[in-house]
């Protein structure tokens, strides 16, 4: 294969991926449940692992600077390495969540498989303290995150970087359609 063809094909698998046109009405229940967070002045919590940290991270700040939802994002050195070591790293963000959730909280969880542990307990966590949960997986459509949610957001492919590239495009398209445009100045 050529690297043309390579580029293209790859260049096509992400748009197939991240461009899903039934992912549409999930974006948009999405967005008022986090508008209704805004309206009610809780908070929306992030978390991930690896690349999904860093995506949840990016988020968690644009959520709160420029969509005026109040967010945090579980990838702290000190909680993650200090919860780990306490509770064990498959239980760890169950733990945060029992300590910074109040209710009317959101939790946004990321795995680009939908099998981490950490994040399978933290939706699980959620769901019985009757938090709202979006979900954001891969790989497997039936993986056990994409069943956890009151909004799943599932990329179909198998490949990590479209699965992260789609993670990223929809949670950054969420935050403008809440604000309500694509194009603003800073806050």
């Amino acid at each position: 294969m050529g690297k043309a063809t390579f580029i293209q094909n790859y260049f096509r698998h992400f748009s197939d991926v991240a461009f899903d046109t039934t992912i549409e009405p999930k974006l948009l229940k999405a967005a008022s449940m986090l508008k209704d967070v805004r309206r009610r002045k809780n908070k929306v919590i992030f978390a991930g692992n690896g690349a999904s940290a860093t995506i949840a991270s990016h988020c968690a700040l644009d959520f709160t600077k420029q969509a005026g939802i109040r967010s945090v994002c579980f990838n702290d050195a000190a909680l993650l390495t200090a919860y780990g070591n306490d509770y064990g790293y498959e239980w760890w963000v169950e733990k945060a969540l029992k300590h910074y959730a109040d209710p009317g909280d959101l939790v946004v969880l990321l795995s680009s498989s939908g099998k981490s542990k950490n994040i399978l307990h933290a939706a699980v966590c959620a769901r019985k303290r009757r938090l709202k949960v979006i979900t954001l997986s891969g790989f497997a459509p039936n993986n056990p995150l994409r069943a956890l949610g009151h909004v799943n957001l599932w990329a179909d492919s198998r490949a990590y970087n479209a699965v992260e590239t789609a993670h990223m495009l929809w949670l950054v398209a969420l935050c403008d359609l809440v604000i309500g445009k694509r194009e603003y100045s800073v806050r």
